[in-house]
């Protein structure tokens, strides 16, 4: 999206009055994914089980992957590319034109129909992760799964490119043969379905399987027998109508749902019809006539001459649902046709394999792909050293737990988050859960802190634990302790809140959100639920909260505790300290972080409205005629640009230029580039695993919370200089070395006027813009959203201002709550600029 660059007044001689500045690329937002959430997610739409609902809201003829909410952290890492079939099919002409070159005349005549059908990014991509894996993490698969390798392999081109389109489509899906296409890059489908099909001997595997805390057992499908097949037949694997009945489009299923005289509002409710028409019909026209149905048989039953007639005819009524089933779901094969499916074994072995590779529980047609496209980009990329650690996964045995608590931790979520309110059965089988994985938690949490002491260097483990059972169990005992308190039983969930901080290697993120519901358990439960040791009740609710405020002071003093949770921490401390009746000399004093609420200006302009249509007045019945419109974009008139039309932001932009302020509407822009800039180094830091190619923008790290432990010295180092004034020769210094070569760093604007930016950090206090900077580099991927809308500088009085829009229609978000008060606790003022209309010109 474009935004325009608003005329500076002429009182601040910012420009010559011939001179019209140039629009500048209005900066989006980042994706404000919690990093530490990633993973409560299910790792890939594929990691469930097979067995899907029949609701009606699956597409049957999708050819993508189901949508993944998140980013992986590949994608995050690498520079925004074209991931369309534009861009895919340049790749695939430079590849077909590569082969073109290093084949003969001949041979390219002789090809010239099927360049396309040679080479496929899809493929490349896919083979690219597995040689990857298997030349430096081998040890993680065994005898068995390094056999279904080599027979893929040994497939061709045309049975490998299927086999990928249809890993990227609905894996759980049967997908009509007669309809699956790829006919431009597939020459004989037949011969690569029946390749795919086709069942091959494994060898028996040496490794043995191990339970794992919190799941029963494997989910089905997923052990190696005796032989596999790359896909299944459903001639051989659909049975049931159940099974068939999922196979049906809707306009079909309405179609058998006629003949059935059933009926429904959606797929879901005709499918639960016809089953139950099913079960429930009386009478055998589906079949054919029964031998009790024919004239003979009715003579020889009346007259009690042919008894085992009479035996066979209970048989066939017993059995008559089974075939009033087979009648059905013979219908819908004959309607579908021939299917095909992914075998499970296999697909869930190559899931593993990209789980490995990536770095991630999640992963996207994208991810697969973005590598590729980024290497053929012709960008310029930062100088780093790439570097994938082999030790991620020690064993064999610890990526198949890892995997394993996943899908514990999908239980719980679904339990939690998916699926509405909790039942009191699902908190129970959460706690169940909870006590499996308690006690190897804690072997863990021993171990990995032994690593930590004695193996890990240059803060490499911070990232690797992410990798790690511990790291997922660690917020199952997180989730845990929201349910123990949703119970009731405070005095366990103090006692899991104190576990939880005494460990300091996994999700540093909450560690701010514990130290808070610790010090409230303190202040208000546990008096009572503690031995009182002979003192009175008073005295009791005095030792508790005394224990509270310490909480409270050792969260502000934990230097892994984000800024944002400080105002809360500093809020409660001083509520303390008045309840225990400490002196007044004796109390903290916060007054040197200067907070202040943001100062609330009213900007008058002219706003235009569009004459609604007759139709849609009278569809809005509301009786609140501005109901419609709330949330939505209004339109304003620019007093600096002749009146022109333009957005809300733009217009209180102008106003204030016509105070003698320069600015930007950016939202987070400024603050990214500006951090890109002074951390510019810090960001390209060697620590191992975090870059996985030459073209990546930042380090695999960064929008997790991992990002900032693993780097504490270097970003503590480089926030006291910022602090110190150095900002303007950091930022000088990356100018120079890289604006010419346009390098490819997250969030960096390069289009931002050297000129702008030096006297910005010239403004910028040094301490405030060194703690927006620890914010951003201990909550990356989340901060980058909500920061106000304008960012503004007077350079005269050496001073910075934001200011967050809003018009009638409009209210501040949580993410904008937080960045208001990180700003103001910084001492940087901010406004909160309510848009009035002074005159509304309707057109």
């Amino acid at each position: 999206m474009l935004g325009r660059f608003i005329k500076h007044p002429k009182s601040t001689n910012f420009e010559d009055d011939d001179s019209r500045p140039s629009k500048r690329l209005r900066l989006q937002r980042l994706d404000t994914d919690d990093a530490s959430e990633t993973a409560s997610a299910p790792p890939s739409p594929r990691l469930g089980a097979r067995d899907r609902g029949d609701d009606g809201s699956d597409d049957e003829d999708g050819d993508t992957a189901l949508p993944i909410p998140h980013k992986t952290d590949l994608e995050s890492a690498l520079p925004p590319i074209k991931t369309d079939e534009e861009a895919i099919e340049e790749y695939e002409a430079f590849k077909a034109s590569q082969d073109q070159d290093a084949a003969s005349a001949e041979g390219r005549l002789s090809t010239q129909n099927w360049i396309r059908g040679k080479s496929s990014i899809y493929v490349d991509a896919f083979n690219l992760a597995l040689d990857t894996v298997l030349d430096e993490e081998s040890h993680l698969f065994d005898e068995a799964e390094m056999s279904i390798f080599e027979r893929w392999r040994e497939l061709d081109y045309e049975a490998q490119y299927l086999y990928v389109r249809l890993f990227l489509r609905k894996t759980a899906s049967w997908h009509r043969i007669n309809s699956l296409g790829y006919h431009s890059d597939i020459s004989d489908l037949d011969t690569s379905i029946l390749l795919l099909q086709q069942t091959r001997p494994l060898p028996s595997s040496s490794s043995q399987e191990h339970a794992n805390p919190g799941e029963l057992e494997p989910p089905a499908g997923t052990t190696l027998g005796a032989a596999f097949t790359f896909a299944d037949r459903s001639e051989d694997e659909i049975k049931t109508l159940e099974e068939a009945s999922s196979l049906l489009k809707l306009d079909e299923l309405k179609a058998l749902a006629k003949d059935a005289k059933v009926q429904g509002r959606n797929k879901g409710e005709l499918l639960r019809a016809l089953r139950r028409t099913s079960q429930k019909q009386v009478g055998l026209g589906w079949v054919g006539l029964k031998r009790s149905d024919t004239d003979s048989s009715r003579r020889s039953s009346a007259s009690g001459l042919d008894n085992e007639a009479a035996e066979a005819d209970a048989e066939d009524d017993n059995s008559s649902e089974a075939n009033r089933d087979s009648h059905f779901t013979r219908k819908i094969l004959q309607e579908t046709g021939p299917c095909i499916r992914l075998s499970l074994a296999p697909l869930k072995l190559f899931e593993r394999v990209h789980l490995v590779f990536y770095r991630s529980t999640e992963w996207t047609e994208k991810s697969l792909t973005a590598i590729i496209l980024a290497k053929i980009a012709r960008r310029n990329f930062p100088e780093f050293i790439v570097s994938r650690s082999a030790n991620v996964f020690s064993s064999r045995a610890s990526l198949l737990e890892f995997e394993a608590s996943i899908r514990t931790q999908f239980r719980i979520d679904n339990i939690l988050e998916f699926n509405g309110r909790p039942t009191d059965s699902g908190l129970r089988e959460i706690l169940n859960i909870f006590e499996e994985v308690y006690p190897r938690w804690q072997a863990l949490l021993k171990e990995e802190q032994r690593k930590e002491d004695s193996v890990y260097q240059s803060g490499e483990g911070a990232y690797l634990r992410r990798l790690s059972p511990a790291w997922v169990y660690t917020r199952i005992v997180h989730k845990a302790a929201y349910v123990v308190g949703k119970l009731k039983q405070h005095k366990r969930e103090h006692e899991l809140l104190s576990e939880l901080l005494a460990q300091r290697l996994f999700h540093a993120s909450r560690r701010g959100a514990w130290y808070q519901r610790k010090a409230l358990l303190e202040e208000h439960y546990m008096a009572l639920l503690t031995p009182a040791d002979g003192r009175s009740d008073d005295a009791q609710k005095k030792h508790w909260r005394r224990i509270a405020l310490q909480t409270c002071e050792d969260g502000l003093q934990d230097n892994m505790v984000h800024i944002i949770h400080h105002y809360d921490l500093q809020k409660r401390v001083k509520k303390l300290e008045k309840a225990i009746k400490i002196a007044k000399r004796a109390q903290h004093d916060f007054s040197h972080v200067r907070l202040a609420a943001a100062v609330e200006v009213n900007i008058e302009g002219i706003r235009i409205e569009k004459e609604d249509l007759p139709s849609l007045r009278r569809r809005n019945s509301s009786p609140h005629p501005n109901s419609s419109k709330r949330g939505a974009k209004t339109i304003w008139l620019d007093p600096l640009e002749d009146n022109d039309e333009c957005s809300v932001e733009a217009m209180c932009l102008s106003h204030y230029r016509s105070q003698g302020w320069k600015g930007y509407h950016s939202e987070g822009g400024i603050v990214r580039t500006l951090f890109g800039y002074l951390f510019f180094d810090v960001l390209f830091t060697y620590v191992p695993n975090v870059f996985q190619t030459p073209y990546q923008t930042c380090p695999l790290d960064l929008h997790t919370d991992a990002f900032f432990p693993s780097r504490i010295s270097e970003i503590n180092r480089r926030l006291v200089e910022i602090g110190n004034g150095d900002a303007e020769a950091l930022l000088r210094n990356v100018w120079n070395e890289h604006h010419e070569r346009k390098t490819c760093v997250v969030g960096l604007d390069w289009s931002f006027e050297l000129d702008d930016l030096i006297e910005i950090v010239q403004c910028f206090d040094g301490g405030a813009l060194a703690t927006v900077c620890k914010v951003m580099a201990q909550e990356y991927g989340q901060r980058g959203g909500g920061v106000p809308d304008l960012f503004l500088w007077h350079s005269e009085r050496k001073e910075v201002m934001f200011a967050e829009v809003k018009s009638e229609n409009d209210r501040l978000s949580d993410t904008q709550r937080l960045w208001i008060h990180v700003l103001t606790g910084a001492g940087v003022r901010v406004e909160l600029c309510h848009a009035i209309a002074r005159e509304v010109r309707v057109v």
